[in-house]
């Protein structure tokens, strides 16, 4: 009788006998890992909770800025001081001759 080939098949191993979420070292891994990960989503989160704090600050700041502004056009209007004809902003044409030049 003749002696039956073993192959890749046929051979006998422990693989797949322990559960790897329960070998300890594998199970130690995979906590470190979900720490750092935990660590750096803290930090994420402590830096955009303070990016939108200061966004806040600014937004209120300008609301602030607005309102003195239109308090005193409002001002303005009332004592008649505001020109509304827009001549005082108006630039008056440049009387030079030539363009820029530039000396080497």
């Amino acid at each position: 009788m003749p002696i039956p080939v073993r192959g890749l098949r046929t051979i006998r191993t422990l693989a797949g006998r322990v559960d790897r979420l329960f070998v300890p070292h594998r199970a130690h891994m995979q906590i470190v890992c979900l720490e750092i990960e935990k660590a750096r989503r803290v930090a994420e989160r402590t830096t955009a909770t303070r990016r939108l704090a200061e966004l806040d600050t600014r937004l209120r700041e300008i609301e602030d800025e607005e309102t003195i502004l239109f308090q005193r056009l409002t001002e303005a209007n009332r004592e008649g001081r505001l020109d509304l004809s827009g001549t005082a902003t108006r630039l008056a044409p440049r009387r030079t001759a030539g363009g820029f030049r530039i000396k080497y």
